[in-house]
């Protein structure tokens, strides 16, 4: 089911099929958030949980001794969330665990997630809630993606990214077969820069993993105008740049709490990167902000 937030500057769309955004709209109607399209990537805007990219063989294993067995970005992207509330200005998603969740995630666990319309931005803020006894170990992202470029006049390479701060920094490598990282194989990427100009060739073997960004703030900006995206992620240690390797019209913008188990990682869950903990009967909040810039 189909959920709209309006004011003055913004229309935002929301789907209850995965708590997941689905259109973001300035008042001229120009569209920010990538639609979808199976030639390049079919999703949006998924959310990511409990765990970011992937667990080595899709399975892991807690401390104590629990199996974890679950896909790519986790089991709550292709479920059907319930709507709690909807205001003017807010609307709030939650979905439950189930036998089915259980079977892959064995956590007793709410996740809600509230989309906030404020002026020019949106903020998606995630509650995940421990509704068992035992520590609940997790992780949680967003994976938007944005129209690159925002108009057809305009090409990829007429877009860059902009960070808060000169950044510094080498990137370690996806490994494509299996979905997990090498972080012993790095390669410089950003030299005392705060912008990064945009190109296919950056996705042409994966995603580029920012593990060491000290930004908590990045722009997607035109050459040729003002109009853009500006991701805040202060929850976030890490940030994740992707579009296709068939030179998809877009680019996804990620902020994770973890990280796809990497080659220094053994297969127990807690032990994987910024591991978050619920204990028991409590809970953790995290957000980001998608703001318009005109």
């Amino acid at each position: 089911m189909e959920y709209k937030l309006k004011n003055d500057l913004l229309e935002v769309k929301l789907q209850s099929f995965g708590g997941a955004l689905s259109s973001i709209r300035d008042r001229d109607g120009g569209e920010y958030l990538w639609q979808g399209d199976k030639a390049y990537w079919s999703g949006q805007a998924p959310v990511l949980f409990p765990i970011c990219g992937s667990i080595r063989n899709n399975e892991a294993r807690s401390l104590a001794g629990k199996m974890l067995k679950m896909p790519r970005h986790g089991i709550v992207r292709k479920r059907e969330f319930s709507c709690i509330n909807q205001t003017e200005q807010a609307v709030l998603f939650a979905l439950d665990s189930d036998e089915r969740t259980l079977g892959q995630y064995p956590y007793p666990f709410r996740l809600e997630i509230q989309y906030t319309l404020t002026e020019n931005a949106v903020k998606t803020g995630y509650r995940i809630i421990n509704k068992g006894k035992e520590d609940m170990p997790f992780l949680i992202g967003g994976h938007p993606g944005f129209n690159c470029p925002l108009f057809s006049s305009e090409s990829y390479k007429d877009y860059y990214l902009e960070f808060a701060k000169k950044e510094t920094c080498d990137v370690p490598a996806p490994i494509t077969e299996t979905g997990l990282i090498d972080v012993f194989n790095r390669t410089p990427f950003l030299y005392e820069q705060d912008k990064l100009p945009l190109s296919h060739a950056l996705f042409e073997r994966d995603a580029v993993i920012l593990d060491k960004l000290q930004s908590k703030t990045v722009k997607l900006l035109s050459k040729n105008h003002t109009r853009g995206i500006q991701l805040d992620f202060a929850d976030f240690p890490y940030l994740i740049l992707w579009s296709s390797a068939n030179h998809g019209p877009f680019i996804a913008l990620e902020p994770w709490l973890g990280l796809s188990t990497c080659n220094d990682e053994s297969d127990v869950f807690e032990e994987k990167r910024n591991m978050q903990i619920a204990a028991g009967g409590t809970e953790k909040e995290y957000s980001f902000n998608i703001r318009v810039l005109e």
